[in-house]
């Protein structure tokens, strides 16, 4: 029968070998996780798995080896000193295929989650989240920690009193992830990225300056939808002002769609008993065919580095792995086979004070593609927007030159010409290729 759990019952339910599935960001069940902590000496092989771990444990700096350890799908500030001192594993994977993945290769599997307060009916929400845990709602055992801070969310991320193995009750504030204040940079590049957006588009949006600043310009457009992997705080004010209704969509017509949530608690607020947001495992929201059901779905993401070719690396920062694949590459795909989709790529031309270019002859040593050269689409600087798709290699290498930072230009020439890539005689002017403001 199911029942509120104590720390003896939680233990007893942690056979040798469990996997334990833990969802994203505010997903985390901190007690249930402290518990486990606390008692580690009783486990045996126990593994953590989880994508954007918010908090660093000792578990996951290696320190109870034998006992509880920690893989990763996508590296946080929580795991990427682990990860790199080797106590951490990190499993290549594209977003929308983590819960086949977790399906087909873990063997005592169990979910752990924070949840909003059971309704009359008895069930629980999970709140911020659907992402890969709701896809084994009913089918393997959930432990649950409610709190009254986790709003109630619409979709399919509820979990009945019956499809529970038990649970313990602990009441804390959410985790917040404030956006930064965008830049000039940053509103140049969403100047070049919502001059391409219509009345009527459906948008993915993920955090950061840019998606912020791009949100921030689209205020008043019309019968936008919103069909995103991560659900921020831009979302709520672009309700507020009327340009979102989402009644274009082709699927969930009027519904703004997400997998996962993550922002200020004025986000949390808007997501509560509010059943215009559905929330969708994340094998739904980023399957590239669903995706692409969507007719002018836009979608805008950032990488690290763009090489001539148009590859990107958006996982690894001079060779270093940074975070992981995420939904990128889901979006760019999906967006690719929509009818009219239009898929955004964004990065500041330079780093390190201007001394070295994004944009590359080659990748650095050790880079990881993310989207690779035959599924982006667009790649946009505070220089302009490069349209890659359909275009030969002479011509995509025509288009980055030109949205990169100007001292840059001649060398990423001479270097395209001594590689092949442009003919020595090429004279076309690179303005013609670029498209600006």
């Amino acid at each position: 029968m199911t029942k509120h759990l104590s720390e003896q019952e939680l233990m007893a339910l942690m056979q040798p070998g469990t996997d334990i599935i833990i969802p994203i960001a505010n997903g985390e069940p901190h007690l249930l996780l402290d518990l486990l902590e606390a008692n580690y000496e009783q486990l045996d092989h126990v593994t953590v798995h989880q994508m954007l771990a918010l908090r660093e444990r000792a578990y996951i700096r290696g320190e109870m080896k034998g006992h509880l350890s920690h893989t990763s799908y996508f590296l946080s500030g929580a795991t990427r000193h682990a990860f790199r001192s080797g106590a951490v594993d990190l499993v290549p994977n594209v977003f929308n295929e983590v819960p086949r993945l977790l399906r087909d290769t873990l063997k005592r599997p169990v979910v752990m989650a924070v949840a909003s307060l059971p309704d009359e009916h008895g069930y629980f929400s999970l709140g911020t989240q659907a992402d890969y845990v709701s896809e084994f709602i009913g089918k393997i055992p959930f432990i649950l920690e409610v709190n009254q801070h986790m709003p109630r969310t619409f979709g399919k991320n509820q979990v009945h009193m019956s499809q529970i193995a038990g649970y313990v009750e602990h009441d804390a504030l959410l985790t917040e992830e404030k956006c930064p204040v965008s830049s000039e940079k940053d509103k140049k590049i969403a100047s070049y990225i919502t001059s391409e957006i219509q009345n009527g588009d459906t948008l993915q949006v993920g955090i950061g300056a840019v998606p912020n600043a791009v949100m921030s310009m689209l205020r008043d457009h019309r019968d936008l939808g919103i069909h995103t992997e991560m659900l921020t705080d831009g979302i709520v004010d672009l309700v507020a002002s009327g340009a979102v209704t989402g009644m274009n969509k082709s699927t969930h017509q009027g519904k703004i769609v997400t997998t996962f949530a993550f922002g200020t608690q004025r986000l949390y607020e808007f997501l509560h008993n509010n059943p215009s947001v559905e929330f969708l495992p994340v094998s739904v929201v980023n399957d590239p065919y669903e995706i692409a059901k969507e007719d002018n779905i836009v979608s805008i993401n950032a990488t690290t580095e763009v090489d001539l070719y148009g590859q990107c690396a958006s996982e690894t920062i001079a060779g270093n792995y940074y975070s992981s694949t995420g939904g990128q590459a889901d979006f760019a795909r999906g967006a690719q086979l929509a009818k009219n989709g239009k898929g955004f790529i964004c990065m500041y031309s330079t780093l390190k004070n201007d001394s070295m270019s994004r944009i590359k002859l080659n990748l650095a040593p050790g880079s990881v593609v993310t989207t690779s050269k035959n599924e982006v689409d667009c790649i946009v600087t505070e220089y302009g927007i490069a349209k890659l798709h359909g275009k030969s290699l002479r011509e995509r290498a025509e288009a980055l030159i030109a949205i990169a930072h100007p001292k840059f230009r001649d060398e990423l020439r001479s270097e395209a010409i001594a590689a092949g890539i442009l003919p020595a005689a090429e004279e076309h002017a690179a303005s013609e290729l670029v498209e600006r403001s």
